[in-house]
């Protein structure tokens, strides 16, 4: 079955426009992966901060703590020397 010269023209620039609607749906696949992992990364750079912050807030607990024992400790062996 042979087509005619307009059927022939048609069938290319529906072969085309298939072209054209696959590039930009991949593209735009492309780009919202991106966006996605760029936003994922900032994420998890916030939550390493905060994570840091956490630790630095409980090393510094736990040395006034320490502190704090030490100096009960310390109380209690002058208060038994007296």
């Amino acid at each position: 079955m042979y087509l005619s010269e307009l059927e022939e023209i048609i069938a290319y620039i529906i072969c085309i426009a298939i072209v054209i609607g696959f590039g930009i749906t991949t593209y735009m696949e492309i780009k919202n992966t991106i966006h996605e992992e760029k936003q994922k990364y900032r994420e998890q750079k916030e939550n390493e901060k905060k994570i840091k912050t956490l630790i630095n807030y409980f090393n510094t607990k736990k040395k006034l703590i320490d502190t704090a024992v030490e100096l009960n400790l310390s109380i209690k062996k002058n208060k038994n020397k007296n």
